[in-house]
């Protein structure tokens, strides 16, 4: 039996308890950052030769050339077609519907002329060219692969690159479909710190990318942040979360199995139950305790209820939802028999999930949204991935003859105004002469 934490709003202490439950420490370790470093200026420096040095040290994986590690179309078409009829269907599905949600997300360009002619706007494109990270050998992540690829196609992103590492030359075959069914332009079999080093600043082979998005182990992760300016990045992701609020509602055990959906990640995953109903809560650890024996992954499960998990009372559930407001959790369930009525008064969450029928898991394949979310408290200030992290706007500004008259006088008099001369005789040029 896990033991999960008890709090109460009640309890003086309260506060702080609540913030040594959600503090989570994202200092990077020295040594992976040292290593991170060194790669990274090696696959700089000396490109595929470096890439192809450290694909055979840590993945077992050697080749003459670069160009030997990149999957053909045709492999990735070949490992769609010779899937079970149901895995492919449900991939098949789940795109269609990862599509046609992220549709909906597209900016368009636009534009207005004022009266004296003069016309503003904002230009939207597409980035040229994103790099797509993918975890590789036992770990299986076509989710992954649909979640980055598929917005940055809707987008209109004229190639996705994607890396995935195959240790020991082992390729997983839905990791390798999902692709095909995204549309994945090209597939290095390439991973770790040095796949990020050569999508962020390119090799021979390789050509540098503009941005690169997905999950990673910490060596991914530290990568990624040292690479952010020479290219973008969509996050540097923490462990995973769930907040669930509760009215009584929803069937005890569903409510348990939702908490260890996020708690089998990792140990230091975070899940948490809120609700003002004392009996249901004791339901509920009841339930914990009855199914956890019987999860494949439940020691990770359970040292992770242990170490980050809780079950808070709460007097309402009005107060409930000024307690999320503060976790900003990724994933928050509202587990209600209303959810409509609070959802208005939640500010900061990664992805809501209304109604007793709407887990979090079903997010994670195939609801439609997407399911790289922000972490660790930055859904205060993030939003999950989307389309419009594959597109950039650039102002459109066109000063007419007659606007130039205004605009000039007021541009002058600041730049003067900021010792900037050559700013004012710049705007001060286009002024009529008496």
């Amino acid at each position: 039996m896990a033991e999960i934490a008890r709090l109460s709003t009640r309890e003086p202490d309260f506060d702080a308890r609540l913030a040594r439950l959600t503090a989570f420490d994202a200092a990077q370790d020295e040594t992976v950052d040292r290593t991170v470093a060194e790669i990274l200026a090696a696959v700089k420096s000396r490109g595929d030769a470096a890439v192809l040095e450290y694909t055979a040290r840590f993945d077992g994986v050697t080749a003459r050339t670069l160009a030997e590690l990149e999957l053909p179309r045709e492999s990735l078409v070949r490992a769609r077609d010779a899937l079970p009829a149901a895995q492919r269907e449900a991939l098949e599905q789940a795109a269609e519907r990862v599509r046609r949600y992220h549709e909906k997300q597209l900016a368009q360009s636009w534009q207005y002329t004022e009266a004296d002619g003069t016309v503003l706007g904002q230009k939207v494109t597409a980035l040229d060219r994103v790099g797509l990270y993918v975890p590789g050998g036992k770990a299986a992540y076509p989710s992954s692969v649909l979640m980055n690829a598929l917005p940055a196609k809707v987008a209109g992103v004229a190639e996705l690159v994607m890396v995935v590492p195959t240790p020991r030359g082992e390729k997983n075959a839905l990791v390798m479909a999902a692709a095909a069914i995204a549309g994945v332009d090209r597939v290095y079999t390439i991973g770790g710190a040095q796949a990020v080093g050569a999508l962020a600043y390119g090799t021979g082979t390789i050509a540098q990318v503009d941005k690169i998005v997905g999950p990673g182990n910490a060596y991914v992760a530290a990568a990624k942040r040292r690479v952010f300016g020479v290219v973008g990045i969509d996050m540097v992701a923490g462990p995973s979360e769930i907040l669930v609020i509760c009215d009584g509602s929803v069937d005890p055990d569903w409510i348990a199995m939702d908490l260890f959906s996020q708690a089998e990640h990792d140990e230091v995953a975070q899940a948490i139950l809120i609700c003002p109903d004392a009996a249901y809560i004791e339901a509920v650890a009841t339930s914990i305790a009855r199914l956890l024996p019987q999860m494949p992954r439940r020691e990770v499960i359970a040292a992770s209820l242990e170490t980050r998990g809780a079950l808070i009372a709460v007097a309402s559930l009005e107060e409930a939802c000024t307690i999320a407001n503060r976790i900003a959790p990724e994933h928050l369930e509202l587990a209600v028999a209303e959810p409509e009525k609070l959802v208005d008064r939640i500010r900061h969450a990664g992805a809501i999930f209304m109604g007793g029928y709407s887990s979090e898991a079903i997010g994670d394949y195939c609801a439609g949204p997407n399911h790289v979310l922000p972490t660790s408290r930055s859904a205060r200030f993030s939003s999950p991935l989307g389309v419009y992290d594959f597109q950039k706007r650039s102002s459109l500004i066109q000063v007419s003859e007659a606007g130039a008259q205004t605009l000039g006088r007021i541009a002058a008099t600041l730049a003067e105004g900021e010792g900037l001369q050559a700013h004012a005789r710049s705007a001060g040029y286009r002024l009529r002469r008496p």
